[in-house]
């Protein structure tokens, strides 16, 4: 038990402080190569709320590929203690080494290329020119595509590597899918990424990101897969290492290098921890975040131009109707971290 901890904590805390040793460095590369977004959000909106409550001339001049500082934490941390299980002759660097075909190799892959994924579309939006620097309707398909053929992959691997043909209903038991659990992880997949745009509000998303995956640690750890439970325990590290530089004001945005391969990911986990029916209690703020976007879209399509809220995404609206950015990122951390702990509990009763 005490050596499964081990396995768990020591790679977090290694994490973290990679995170926060490399930031400096990545800072200044960051703002040496002007790496915002070329158009202000500003431009494209004509909800005079919205311009009301963020201050264009900041967002224009603040980095929007933060996530980077995440996923390079993720992969060195992970690379240095599987290169210590291998070259070391010391038996505890073997024991803690956390990458495993059975458990990591898939999330750990899944990081990495939904993450590169997102680096090209915010190096789009950074140095590109016309409607897709834009992020215009036309191109957001283009990454719904794109997230759905990552997915394809990955249902597929579990279901022809894995085996995985069924899924746990809570209280209720296995519901069998077979081949059918390959588009039902797409659908998920794209589900979760609809949540990435909570990352609208400084120290937001990191604060939220951070509660899902140290919760999702302890599920893995619950479920006796303790190679998966230290995988997301050094995300969650590495998530706390850029939110430890993402809070107001903000040194940089986490982007869709970020955001992008962690919901991804995140998706993936639900999957392997068999809890893919908890995903949305752990996640709550980024379902409320994502439904509050749909509504908003469907209201002015359906009722003639009418709003469900001042501004969508919610966390937005709470800003139109003078809430503070820190009360609403408070009280967003402060339900991420409430319902990470009912989702953790209803899935160790409800096997």
């Amino acid at each position: 038990m005490l050596l499964n901890i081990l396995k768990i904590f020591v790679p977090t805390a290694v994490a973290f402080f990679l995170g926060i040793a490399i930031t400096p460095v990545a800072t200044y590369f960051f703002y040496k190569y002007k790496m915002w977004k070329k158009y202000s959000r500003n431009e494209s909106v004509t909800n005079e709320d919205f311009k009301k409550i963020h201050n264009d001339e900041t967002e224009r001049r603040t980095p929007r590929v933060g996530g980077i500082i995440i996923w390079f934490s993720v992969f060195f941390t992970s690379i240095i203690f599987f290169l210590f299980s291998v070259f070391s002759n010391i038996p505890m660097f073997e024991k803690i080494n956390f990458l495993s075909r059975n458990q990591t190799f898939i999330p750990f892959f899944t990081l990495l290329l939904g993450s590169l994924i997102g680096l090209w579309d915010d190096l789009i939006q950074i140095y590109g020119n016309g409607k897709i620097a834009k992020d215009d309707g036309s191109w957001r398909k283009w990454k719904a595509f794109l997230i759905a053929s990552l997915s394809l992959l990955i249902g597929c691997w579990f279901f022809y590597k894995l085996g995985m043909t069924t899924i746990h209903i809570p209280f209720s038991g296995e519901l069998y899918l077979g081949i059918l659990i390959i588009p039902f992880f797409i659908i998920v997949s794209l589900a979760t990424f609809s949540g990435g745009v909570i990352d609208g509000i400084d120290g937001l998303s990191g604060g939220v990101l951070a509660s899902i995956f140290a919760s999702y640690s302890a599920i893995a750890f619950a479920n006796n897969q303790i190679d998966l439970s230290a995988f997301s325990g050094v995300i969650t590290g590495a998530i706390l290492a850029f939110l430890w530089f993402n809070i107001p004001p903000a040194r940089f945005y986490m982007g869709e290098t970020g955001m992008m391969g962690l919901t991804i990911v995140l998706a993936t986990m639900a999957f392997l921890t068999d809890s893919v029916f908890i995903l949305p209690i752990v996640a709550l703020p980024l379902v409320i975040t994502s439904l509050s976007v749909i509504l908003q879209t469907a209201s002015k399509k359906f009722r003639n131009g009418k709003k469900v809220f001042r501004i969508a995404p919610i966390h937005h609206h709470f800003e139109a109707l003078g809430w503070p950015s820190s009360k609403v990122t408070m009280r967003f951390w402060i339900l991420s971290v409430v319902f990470a702990i009912v989702g953790i509990i209803l899935a160790i009763i409800s096997k």
